[in-house]
């Protein structure tokens, strides 16, 4: 849309008003410096859900802009989420001040585990009435998103709204990456301001040469390293590289616990598995290796408490990571702090270390049988069928807690851009999340894997993909209840079978709900139709047909 003849009209007055500005007339407006500042950093797309504190920040709206509506805060900032992952930059958010805020909070702790840079601003009442604690205020704006935001500041004067976003942009983008926080009184939007002056700021470090030194000493000198990776290999397209250097050293490479991204393909030989956030089940899984490398992840996220080691005796620990309070952390061990692809890089340009050989490859897991007559499929069939009817390359949001170490085994991902799912174990992140990688990826089919109890925290971003026609698969796996608790009981001293409050989940019947915001969906509870309708609903997810939900019943 840009050069149309709103925006072309849009354009003229801009200038007009830079031209009168230097006569002493006019100048810009805090809304003109906003969108021609969002406009040079390419958030052009506004996540928002309407409050009447932010009806200013929206009039004369650009045409090359796109509002992107969600119908509950909580959704609006899952859908920029996972549109600025799959773009690589800042995503801009509206909310409403505190109540819509305190609505999205969920979703806002979520971006900060995931570190998803997010320029998040709040309407907020006007300031000449803020003494009189009107309705709708926000009292005290910038405390309540803390702690889960880098930044977060509700400007002292109109005149500073634009130059608070522009650094906010830049806290955002610096690693580690994550979302801040503005807030704006709505008398600032017409207020006059200055055009925020062009400027590039870094937002990588280059690691401290002398420390990857160590770890390279580290890695040459060993002889069975292991590699840990995380999502921050991903987030930095440090794939390749990593791949690269395990081969070079021929390391076995395992997932971080609670990794919310692909940062090595799980089909790859030298491709070990999957560590859980327990204590001594790492020390046992890397028990065979004497350097152990984490790579953009903690060393390491623990679920439940332990006790013994952090590693295995006599094993050297060392880690690459872009987040140094992580590495403050760290038990043990050395760590170099920075960009994970420079890191990765200054360690391939090393000298290349003696020969290995390649380590046994993983075994290669049984295949999942169709359930015998009158029972339910597995969820293990379930995900094996989806692996064999889909594009390998296309992308898959997940949202199946208790269904993910089944995935991990029956669903492998084995191109890095191309997974999904929150490192911060909070629900209502997945169905929104696919809405804006569809959205930031035109054309490309998405399938988004949720758990019926995970769907419901955020179900109204079916809405949302239906209005833009996104070609994404929504996959229910529908076992009625929360499945996850009930497995984690027994963790907490609940005996065998003992039932667990709150747990089940009978009656929803998600077709209705998605016939209901306009999209076609089926229910599969036969095992044998099940690749026929996965395979019509992939078909039909594309740019002119929109989305289709699948409710798997699984046992």
């Amino acid at each position: 849309m840009t050069g149309s003849a709103p925006q072309q009209n849009h354009a003229q007055t801009v200038e007009q008003r830079i031209q009168d500005g230097a006569s002493g007339i006019a100048s810009w407006t805090v809304r003109d410096a906003v969108i021609d500042f969002a406009r040079r950093v390419g958030m052009t797309s506004i996540f928002a859900n309407p409050g009447s504190t932010e009806l200013p920040m929206f009039r004369d709206f650009p045409t090359d802009f796109r509002y992107v509506l969600g119908l509950q805060e909580a959704v609006v900032v899952g859908m920029a989420d996972g549109y600025a992952q799959a773009t690589g930059n800042a995503a801009l958010i509206n909310l409403h001040s505190a109540a819509g805020v305190g609505n999205a909070m969920g979703n806002i702790f979520t971006a900060f585990r995931n570190r998803t840079p997010l320029v998040v601003t709040a309407g907020q009442q006007a300031r000449s009435i803020l003494p009189f604690d009107p309705f709708l205020a926000a009292t005290q704006a910038t405390e309540l998103p803390k702690p889960y935001v880098k930044w977060s500041i509700e400007p002292a004067r109109a005149q500073d709204v634009p130059l608070a976003i522009a650094r906010a942009y830049a806290i955002a983008m610096q690693e580690p990456r994550g979302p801040v926080f503005v807030s704006i009184p709505a008398d600032d939007w017409d207020q006059p301001a200055e055009r925020v002056p062009d400027r590039e700021v870094a937002h990588v470090m280059r690691p401290d040469p002398a420390m990857l030194e160590r770890i390279g000493a580290v890695l040459d000198a060993c002889e069975r390293p292991a590699f840990v990776v995380g999502g921050a290999v991903d987030r930095a397209d440090a794939a390749a590289e990593v791949v690269r250097l395990a081969e070079r050293h021929r390391a076995r490479v395992y997932v971080a616990p609670m990794t919310g991204r692909c940062s090595f393909p799980e089909t790859h030989r030298l491709f070990a598995g999957f560590l859980p956030a327990m204590r001594e089940r790492i020390v046992e899984l890397l028990g065979a290796h004497d350097a152990i490398f984490a790579i953009g992840a903690p060393a390491f996220t623990y679920h439940v408490e332990g006790k013994g080691p952090h590693v295995p005796p006599g094993a050297q620990l060392c880690q690459l990571i872009d987040d140094p309070a992580v590495a403050s952390w760290t038990p043990q061990g050395i760590a170099a702090v920075g960009n994970v692809r420079l890191g990765v890089l200054d360690l391939l340009a090393r000298a290349a270390p003696k020969e290995r050989e390649f380590p046994a490859p993983r075994a290669v897991p049984p295949r999942a049988l169709p359930p015998a007559q009158g029972e339910r499929m597995s969820v293990a069939f379930a995900l094996q069928t989806l692996a064999e009817v889909r594009d390998p390359d296309g992308i898959v949001v997940e949202e199946a807690p208790s269904s993910r170490p089944v995935m991990q085994t029956y669903l492998p991902i084995s191109r890095a851009g191309t997974f999904l799912t929150m490192d911060s174990g909070g629900l209502g992140y997945g169905m929104p999340a696919a809405v804006g990688v569809a959205l930031a990826r035109p054309g490309e089919r998405v399938i988004a894997l949720i758990g019926d109890g995970s769907s419901m925290y955020s179900i109204q971003a079916i809405w949302s993909a239906v209005q833009m026609q996104l070609p994404i698969t929504f996959v229910i796996l529908n076992n009625t209840r929360y499945a996850a608790l009930q497995d984690f009981a027994p963790v907490f001293g609940f005996a065998p079978h003992e039932p667990v409050q709150g747990t089940d989940l009978p009656g929803l019947d998600f077709v209705t709900i998605a016939a209901g915001m306009g999209c076609a969906g089926e229910r599969v509870d036969e095992a044998a139709k099940l690749a026929g309708v996965l395979r019509d609903a992939l078909a039909a997810a594309d740019v002119k047909q929109g989305p289709t939900l699948v409710e798997v019943v699984v046992a």
